[in-house]
């Protein structure tokens, strides 16, 4: 067993969803040579979160983002209001949908469904790069 440990800096992206997972192979390279392993990917931000969802209907990016603007809305009378009025609704979105991922490694892939995909899902209307660790164990 083995341990390998990248870091993902991402480009400044548009609020919503980006499907981010040919960049998350592409920094992990011994993902390739992994028999059966575990891949665990953590944000190192408070305000844009990681999730795996359907990567073959363009709706649905879309979707998930106006159902997360529903349900944290930029009006609700939030008392943290110093970063603007797309912060605390944006830290409500990484609570609900989290910082980190766990995708099995078989055979030198990711054993994600078919219609599966990490997407980088951004809270803020303008915010700067993200960053990603990446950690694989595996053999």
């Amino acid at each position: 067993m083995s341990w390998s440990q990248r870091t993902l800096q991402l480009a400044p992206m548009s609020r919503g969803w980006h499907l981010v997972t040919g960049e998350v192979v592409g920094a992990m390279p011994e993902l390739a040579e992994t028999d059966c392993g575990m891949l665990h990917l953590f944000i190192q931000h408070t305000s844009a979160s990681l999730s795996i969802n359907e990567n073959a209907d363009p709706d649905v990016p879309h979707d998930l983002e106006a159902s997360l603007n529903a349900i944290a809305p930029e009006d609700f009378p939030y008392r943290h209001t110093l970063e603007g009025p797309d912060d605390m609704p944006a830290h409500v979105k990484n609570s609900l949908l989290g910082c980190s991922l766990s995708i099995p490694v078989s055979k030198g892939r990711l054993t994600l469904g078919t219609w599966q995909g990490i997407y980088l899902v951004e809270h803020r209307d303008r915010a700067g790069g993200r960053r990603l660790v990446l950690t694989l164990h595996g053999s």
